[in-house]
């Protein structure tokens, strides 16, 4: 059975594009990208002393199950090079699960929806730009609506190459 999933994605690394970019290439074959959102540019959240993200959702089709998708997912981020560090730290990148469907889920190992989305302009932003009329299944609102709560002032398309 195929299930749609949106993927949250971000690098503040080395070539933060092309970590975006490796990491959209490489979730083929578990995964088919059906939309991909502009890249934005982003201050980093949590720990401030750290350089700009680049963030971009993805929306895809899976056969896997949430948690397989989880390991599927964590391989990736290691086969590109991240390095697990301190809670929001720096990152090579960072591959999250926003929605699995309307699945809620809540595991010691995953939860989904993703528990900070509907408070993080960087995620709403490329999320909007894809899905937004998108419901959250626990909040009951559009990804549109989620927007309108969140400051956006420092989130910019991305330009460079």
């Amino acid at each position: 059975m195929e299930h749609i999933v949106y993927l949250a994605l971000g690098s503040n690394m080395a070539n933060r594009l092309a970590n975006l970019k490796n990491a959209v290439s490489q979730l083929a074959p578990l995964m088919n990208v059906k939309k991909e959102s502009p890249v934005y540019e982003t201050p980093p959240w949590g720990f401030k002393d750290q350089s700009a993200f680049l963030n971009q959702v993805v929306m895809a089709e899976s056969c896997l199950k949430p948690e397989t998708l989880l390991g599927h997912l964590k391989r990736l981020e290691r086969s590109l090079g991240r390095v697990e560090s301190f809670q929001n730290g720096p990152r090579l990148i960072d591959l999250d699960i926003l929605f699995f469907d309307d699945l809620i889920l809540d595991s010691p190992a995953l939860v989904i929806p993703h528990t900070r989305l509907h408070r993080r302009a960087f995620v709403l932003v490329p999320l909007n730009d894809i899905a937004p009329d998108h419901i959250h299944p626990l909040l009951d609102k559009p990804v549109s609506e989620l927007l309108l709560d969140v400051d956006r002032i420092n989130i910019n398309l991305y330009e460079g190459k």
